[in-house]
């Protein structure tokens, strides 16, 4: 298939034609949506964009954002963390920096408060604590394909509620030392969080704080368990990590938590099941996968994450005044970094719209967050989580495939995918 004629883009949309912040803008056709990154990507300037006024948001609008949308930019600004910081939000919209800080954890946080954050919870994430994870993340996997077997005797489920949504939740509940039996009530907190917008779900902002609230609740309650009675787990790793002889406060632990089950969840998910349609889309390249597994693989779970992008956007803040692509960014002004548009850029990428298992790791995709301190924590662990399902449904179900189209979430943060039906017969 021609990259001239994709159907994935649409290459008439003009930049000035369209408002991203604009709820409907998320609603029309992919190929339209990608064609307009396309556009802004090629135009001569950066675009500002007015923020959207919401009916009933208690948070006063805000002054509006430049856009950037360019893989050079996006990584300029992601290494460059004292000109374009984090601490007065990650999100579009001002929210107040206690609750910021309270979503986002150290998301929100610049330095030297982002660094001692880091580098205390990055004790959880050391290779050594990837690679004990091993062995049942490999068993997560094939107890949801037993499941699969067991469940749905006629070969046919929801891919995406089935398979891609309970293996990372099922990962993380375990390094955490989360008893099974509250898996649920997990897994429905961080619906809520991540429905508010979409009228499947239906939730509200009251709804979200409830949820975000009681996830605090017991994020705390565990940490505070695991400080007094460590266990073999990444929470009592992480409540007894040290740093300059500092520890993490069950208050920072709760937030984190909520920041790790709700991102780490929902980004591999989204990940998986993107991964599982592209692979249907695109049986050749199934093919070479299936082929070569273990030469592949490296290559094929990077292309999953940059096709997906499960984390559509960020946001930064100058610091001084600055031009990027012709344009001033004055200090104090919003930027948002567009990592779907990153991963798409044709200057960087050969045939970007088309997905290729063996596309070279260099240059780096933006899937992870495009450098820099705030770079994915848990970039390993996702990649041997996707690494592990697939290699699982190559080895149990080689025939698996979409046989409908995606029914995406509506957000303009993830991009979620929540039903997706599959068959395997």
């Amino acid at each position: 298939m021609s990259a001239t004629i994709n159907p994935l883009i649409d290459r008439s949309v003009k930049a000035d034609s369209f408002d991203l912040s604009d709820p409907e803008f998320w609603l029309l056709p992919r190929g339209v949506r990608e064609g307009a990154f396309h556009a802004l990507r090629h135009d001569s300037h950066l675009h500002y964009y007015d923020e959207w006024e919401f009916v009933d948001s208690p948070f006063p609008r805000g002054p509006g954002y430049h856009s950037l949308v360019r893989h050079e930019d996006i990584w300029f600004v992601s290494r460059n963390p004292g000109l374009f910081i984090s601490g007065k939000g990650s999100t579009i919209a001002d929210l107040p920096i206690e609750m910021a800080e309270f979503f986002g954890s150290m998301i929100s946080m610049d330095d030297p408060r982002h660094f001692r954050l880091r580098s205390i919870v990055s004790k959880g994430f050391t290779p050594k604590e990837i690679n004990r994870v091993e062995g049942y993340v490999h068993e997560k996997a094939r107890t949801i394909i037993d499941g699969l077997l067991e469940r749905f005797p006629d070969g046919e489920c929801d891919f995406a509620t089935e398979v891609a949504a309970p293996l990372p939740l099922q990962i993380i509940c375990e390094m955490m030392g989360i008893p099974k039996a509250d898996e649920a009530q997990i897994f429905q907190w961080t619906n809520t969080i991540l429905g508010v917008g979409d009228p499947e779900f239906g939730e509200t902002l009251e709804d979200l704080m409830t949820a975000a609230i009681g996830m605090f609740g017991y994020a705390q309650a565990l940490g505070e368990d695991r400080l007094a009675h460590p266990g073999d787990d990444l929470t009592s790793v992480m409540m007894s990590a040290e740093v300059d002889g500092e520890r993490l406060t069950s208050q920072e632990f709760g937030s984190f938590f909520i920041l790790l089950v709700v991102a780490g969840n929902e980004t591999t998910r989204t990940a998986i099941s993107h991964g599982m349609h592209a692979l249907t889309q695109y049986p050749d390249q199934r093919k070479i996968w299936w082929d070569d597994i273990d030469g592949v693989t490296k290559t094929a779970v990077d292309e999953i994450v940059r096709w997906a992008t499960p984390v559509i956007h960020f946001r930064r803040t100058a610091t001084e005044d600055v031009v990027i692509n012709n344009t001033k960014i004055e200090a104090g002004q919003k930027v948002v970094l567009w990592y779907n548009s990153a991963n798409r850029d044709e200057s960087v990428w050969a045939d970007p719209y088309e997905f290729d298992v063996r596309r070279p790791l260099q240059p780096q995709q933006a899937g992870f967050g495009a450098g820099g301190p705030h770079f994915c924590l848990g970039a390993n662990l996702a990649r041997r989580e996707i690494a592990v399902a697939f290699d699982e449904i190559r080895r149990r179900l080689p025939n698996m495939r979409i046989v409908g189209e995606p029914d995406y979430l509506q957000s303009n943060f993830i991009n979620g995918i929540k039903h997706l039906p599959c068959a395997w017969k």
